[in-house]
């Protein structure tokens, strides 16, 4: 990690490094054919990029950081104008008193060149400040750029880390369960062991590997669903009357693992609890662009503190997420309705918002 860093900063400073000797052999180059002194030519623009690089800097490291990003504009215009005249004195005085000495006669067919004149003309300074600051704009934007891209690089990582966790929540007691009634079986040498073996196998190897992408076909969703359910009423057998009616089409997409969260739900509240035989009602229908999604489950009559608590349910906030992170606005509408009898969750997915 800190190899990478330092990578990162010595690329960082090369990059600045290049730029200035750009913006130096631009400025030579614009003046050299009317400067007959080449080596003036090059103290007068490397003097001049020495006073660039310090206002340039004192701009992005410290005036920028200390009262832009903290809305302090009004000081921070003040504070501006006031390091530029500062730039603008020194470039000034470097020519009156260094370049001026040393090259009279560059100088000798030139303006009077006084210092205190100078400093003190409103007009030379408004006229020098583009000058100035124009490779400081350049430096700010690529600054500005970078650290966008940045912040969108990281939302993303965010994003991606986010959807993975929230993707492979299958309920472990699902798990446990099924392993558990796997072994029962087992022990009876029930003819339906190889079929859970198979339905389980399919489960896992779809949440752990085909399931990487932010959509995927409805229709894999579909099937494993049916998978899901067909180990759930192996558990529960005779004490579930569940109905799964769906019409769907191959070529349409869905968010992975949307839907099983919220049949998981309604076994975790509407059937675990049940001590009667416990009911789920669930519609699966593509209606043109929309995807319409009902799952409606019975409620205990026994209601625990444990049942109470469990509400929001980890699974619907689970469901908001995705949604939240997968769907644009207004591209998806989920509507929950619990009565003292039933739990009703209605998930309506537009496909024209993915």
């Amino acid at each position: 990690m800190k190899k990478q860093h330092h990578t990162l900063i010595s690329r960082k400073t090369i990059g600045h490094i290049i730029f200035w000797c750009v913006m130096l052999i631009y400025y030579i180059s614009s003046a050299w054919p009317h400067e007959s002194d080449k080596v003036f030519l090059f103290e007068r623009m490397f003097s001049k990029t020495s006073v660039q690089i310090i206002l340039s800097y004192l701009f992005i490291y410290l005036l920028i950081p200390l009262f832009i990003d903290k809305k302090r504009r009004v000081v921070f215009t003040i504070l501006s104008l006031l390091a530029i005249y500062n730039a603008y004195v020194m470039h000034t005085a470097i020519r009156c008193f260094y370049l001026l000495p040393k090259y009279p006669e560059v100088y000798r067919y030139r303006p009077p060149l006084e210092f205190v004149e100078r400093i003190t003309n409103v007009y030379a300074f408004i006229g020098s400040i583009t000058e100035l600051i124009f490779p400081a704009i350049i430096l700010i934007v690529i600054d500005y750029y970078r650290k966008q891209k940045e912040l969108i690089s990281l939302k993303e990582q965010k994003r991606s880390t986010e959807l993975r966790l929230l993707k492979h929540q299958l309920n472990p007691h699902f798990l446990f369960n099924t392993l558990n009634n796997l072994y029962s079986l087992s022990l009876k040498k029930s003819e339906r062991t190889p079929e859970v073996i198979e339905k389980l196998s399919d489960i896992l190897d779809y949440i752990l590997y085909k399931c990487d992408a932010n959509y995927v076909s409805i229709a894999n969703e579909v099937k494993l669903i049916d998978n899901y359910i067909s180990l759930e009423k192996v558990r529960y057998g005779k004490r579930l009357n569940i109905k799964f009616d769906y019409e769907v089409k191959e070529e349409f997409k869905i968010a992975p693992l949307l839907l099983l969260t919220l049949v998981e739900n309604a076994f975790k509240h509407g059937v675990k609890q049940e001590i009667k035989i416990a009911s789920i009602d669930i519609q699966l229908r593509i209606k043109g662009e929309e995807i319409i999604f009902m799952i409606e489950n019975t409620k205990p009559d026994i209601k625990t503190k444990e049942s109470k608590k469990q509400r929001p349910s980890i699974g619907l906030r689970n469901i908001e997420k995705q949604l939240q992170l997968l769907y644009p606005q207004n591209q998806y509408k989920l509507k929950i309705e619990e009565s003292t009898k039933s739990y009703k969750v209605n998930l309506n997915l537009f496909a024209n918002g993915i």
